[in-house]
Order: C-alpha cells, then structure tokens, then sequence
C-alpha cells in the first residue's frame, strides 16, 4: 500500500466539459489537513507505516493517552486516525504531501461505509424478483422458502435473508480526479462514492486500472 488521503464527503455536484459539450457528475472531498501523526519502523514496531490524522476537534473530547499521542506529534487532536502501510524498506515521507499527492486525470479507489438503510426487506436488500402478484394476500414481497424441510433441518448459513442494510464498508474503484482545488483543499472525482454527505473517506490510487 501506498500513501493516501482521508477526506469527508462534501456532497455531488457536475462539472462541464466545452469542449465534449457534456456534463461530468463529480464528488466534491474535502482533504484539507492531512497530517502525519507517526512513522512508525520495523526496528520499533515490526513493521513499516504511516499513521495519518484528519479533521480537527476539540482537546476536551478526547482521552488523556490520546491528547498525549497528538501533542507528542505536534498536532492537533484529530476525529479519525488511519495507517497506510508501507513495504518494508520502503522510503517513507515525514510530512503528507496532501493535494499535491493526486494530479487531474489519475484514477483513485475510494473506500468508505454505505448509507444506513435500517432493517429491509430480501427485495430491497437482496434485490429479489418477490412472488407473484396473483399468488395471494401479503406475499408479494416475501423470501419464499428459504431452508430444506427435513434434510438439514435448518437454515443455511449466509442465506440471503431480511435483516440490517448498509453501514457496511466499500470500494468503488477507478474514479477518475477531474480536478484538484488546492486553494479550497478539495479533490473531485467522477461518479458517487460511498456515504451520506459528511462521511469520512479514504482516497488512494486505483489498485486496478
């Protein structure tokens, strides 16, 4: 893994292209303060990583060992702390480039949690076709069978089922950077990520192009 980004989702918005004549649907990430909290070494910790510290809050809402780890790197207290982990022997910055370290065209994976759904349905969840409509009352938008009457006599595990949706961690990738806004600390990719407006997000460069 290399060096990323952590961001919060500002919302969606487009941007137009003159000369293609068309619009691009964008996400605008805020990553203003990116800040390297500890590089932390084989000799010292048995392995090689960065540990990266975003958005700032209050001194009061954090715990003492915490507020000891932020002043000892000389930062203020952040809200999330994520570690990029590094090869080791791998060169290793002591600083966060921030913006600089995407450029307009590059293509990203973004990693966030979903939107929480609360508990659904299998057809809402799952995307089933439910029963059909002639069948009788209150069946429409049910499971069906959903386990062999005898043999085993029980439900399988990982049965596609009703329950709790979203909130469940995700990727999308190969977004590509249409554009990056160092004087508004903002980055904009193409296409939705994951998340309600305000959720925080990671940004590193596409694994698979």
């Amino acid at each position: 893994m290399s060096l990323g980004l952590l961001g919060k989702k500002i919302g969606m918005t487009r941007i137009f292209d003159k000369e293609a004549g068309s619009s691009i649907p964008v996400t605008v990430i805020d990553v203003s303060g990116n800040t390297i909290l500890q590089v932390k070494t084989p000799e010292t910790d048995g392995y090689t990583a960065v540990q990266v510290g975003f958005d700032d809050q209050k001194e009061f809402r954090v715990n003492k060992p915490d507020l000891a780890r932020f002043k000892k790197a000389g930062s203020a207290p952040k809200r999330r702390v994520l570690e990029f982990r590094f090869e080791n022997g791998a060169e290793v910055p002591s600083e966060h480039p921030g913006l600089a370290l995407f450029e307009a065209g590059q293509y990203v994976d973004v990693i966030g949690n979903t939107i929480g759904r609360g508990f659904q349905g299998a057809v809402k969840r799952h995307g089933f076709g439910g029963l059909k409509m002639t069948h009788g009352h209150m069946m429409h938008r049910r499971t069906g069978a959903i386990a062999a009457g005898s043999t085993p006599g029980r439900v399988w595990k990982n049965q596609k089922m009703p329950g709790h949706m979203g909130t469940t961690k995700s990727t999308v990738q190969n977004l590509k950077v249409i554009a990056v806004r160092e004087e508004d600390g903002v980055i904009l990719v193409s296409g939705s990520v994951p998340g309600a407006k305000g959720a925080y997000l990671t940004i590193r460069a596409a694994k698979k192009k």
